[in-house]
């Protein structure tokens, strides 16, 4: 089964020493001691971060109103938050990582087309927000009248990397503790930081917003659910995987959501309040989150405030590495655990020194490259939904790691269903980094055609003119179409794996 453990004194070491031997293999049945309520605690401490303030000058930069705005966020952060709670079903069904889980739809070999992209995604999401650490740092000490040179920063990156490596090679049991612990710290700073800054809201200018189309409310909910649950939907099986067989799959779905969305829904509303408050501070907040939000503060306030903004950007971080490990075992390298975290953070860690001391011209394409594999992620997450919706009993074990098993080598019919929401997803949404990535201009190309946008080729910078092109409608359809014809088209080929 492409077990990952070691053996003997070696292991019980290791067990000593908190670090997880367990790899991609099924979890014993004696280790699932996981109850729904502790999956608070890990996706509650990753998204507690004072960055989720910034998202309320994003989403206003649609140009919708306040009250728009708001239902944009709850209706963006919960709803895709339980879609990460239906993925996490799965984890407790097979007791196994999310990209192992996911050769029921794929194939055992045919599942390397979305491990590869949910790869990608994760350790390229995790370094960004190791970047985003590092360059707060750096930001907060120049506001504090210090040193924010090249040796600030060399610091931040060796304790930014140190800290999201050794938690990730620990692995779960360690993840949950320090989760549980920065859950308190974070959330704490990130209260005292919404009680220091309250009189900064203007009440009549907050009132004096104007409301939008439907066409931007759309554009300000796709970009509010990726940039929360959805940009987690490829790991939320990671994190179930320890849950006791006889736990809920509503428990699992209402614990994830809850502890998911309830500090991003309360963060977003009041970064709401603040950047409507002020079109200046909105603009900052847009070119410099974390160093703008800092400039709210007492100068007393600062240290508490870079602290628990760099733990909470590591908090996430975190997470995705330890998964980016996982998948990177279930595409067929062969290394123990963490063995394989060790890597991508090492990735990670490299990817961050290029960023801040020798990339000119990066996180502008860096971030529209992630953003386009956006598409066929959010179509794998149809599918993987559709495919937990009909299914009524637990995965075979032994199957998930047999290509002459009943789930095959690949299901050519998962396969072309990605493939071809992928091409129609990407027609529809555009580049947002047209001069930076001018490489990735290809994207829209079903716009026109469908008397959607029109492209413009401005000698200073191409852009869409339209209502719809910054809607990003792509992301949707490309979730919609994964699942409808997944439901419809995979239904007798689940009753027969099942049966």
């Amino acid at each position: 089964m492409g077990t990952t453990t070691t053996n003997g004194t070696g292991l019980d070491q290791t067990r000593r020493l908190g670090v997880e031997t367990t790899g991609i293999e099924i979890i014993e049945e004696s280790e699932r001691t996981a109850r729904p309520r502790d999956l608070f605690w890990p996706w509650f401490a990753a998204n507690v971060s004072v960055f989720g303030i910034s998202y309320g000058s994003f989403v206003l930069g649609f140009g919708i109103s306040f009250v728009q705005a708001l239902v944009v966020t709850v209706v963006g952060v919960v709803i895709s938050f339980a879609l990460c709670g239906v993925i996490a079903i799965a984890g407790k069904r097979g007791s196994a990582p999310t990209m192992i889980l996911s050769r029921a739809a794929f194939g055992v070999q045919g599942q390397k087309l979305p491990g590869v992209v949910s790869w990608l995604v994760s350790i390229g999401w995790e370094t960004f927000l190791a970047i985003l650490a590092v360059l707060a740092t750096a930001t907060i000490f120049d506001q504090l009248g210090w040193s924010a040179g090249t040796t600030t920063q060399v610091f931040a990156t060796v304790v930014v990397a140190a800290l999201i490596v050794s938690a990730s090679v620990a692995g779960y049991h360690v993840i949950m503790r320090m989760q549980s612990v920065l859950t308190w710290l974070t959330g704490i700073a990130t209260i005292v930081y919404v009680a220091l800054t309250l009189d900064e809201i203007d009440w009549s200018a907050v009132q004096a917003v104007p409301a939008g189309s439907t066409q931007q409310m759309v554009g300000a909910l796709v970009m509010v659910m990726t940039g929360f649950g959805l940009g987690w939907i490829n790991i939320a099986a990671d994190w179930s995987r320890y849950q006791h067989r006889d736990a809920k799959g509503s428990a699992i779905v209402g614990w994830n959501t809850f502890g998911g969305a309830v500090a991003p829904v309360l963060l977003v509303v009041f970064g709401l309040l603040l950047a409507a408050s002020s079109g200046d501070l909105s603009a900052s907040i847009a070119a410099d989150p974390i160093g703008t939000l800092g400039t709210l503060l007492p100068t007393w306030f600062l240290v508490p405030f870079l602290l628990a903004a760099i733990l909470a950007l590591v908090s996430g971080a975190v997470l995705g590495i330890y998964s980016s490990g996982l998948t990177l075992l279930s595409l067929g390298v062969r290394v123990p655990r963490p063995v394989a975290a060790f890597i991508d953070g090492v990735i990670l860690t490299c990817g961050t020194v290029w960023v801040v001391f020798f990339a000119e011209d990066f996180l502008g394409p860096f971030q529209s490259f992630l953003i386009t594999l956006g598409v066929p992620l959010a179509a794998w997450a149809g599918i993987m939904i559709a495919d937990i919706a009909l299914r009524r009993r637990d995965y075979d074990d032994e199957a998930l790691f047999d290509s002459r098993g009943r789930y095959r080598a690949v299901d050519w019919t998962s396969v072309a269903t990605m493939v071809g929401a992928s091409v129609v997803g990407w027609g529809l949404v555009v580049n947002n980094f047209a001069v930076d990535a001018a490489w990735n201009n290809w994207q829209g190309y079903f716009l026109g055609p469908l008397g959607l946008g029109t492209y413009v080729d401005d000698p200073a910078g191409p852009y869409w003119d339209g209502n719809w092109p910054y809607a990003n409608l792509g992301v949707l359809l490309a979730l919609v179409l994964g699942f409808v014809v997944t439901y419809v088209a995979r239904r007798g080929t689940v009753r027969r794996q099942e049966a």
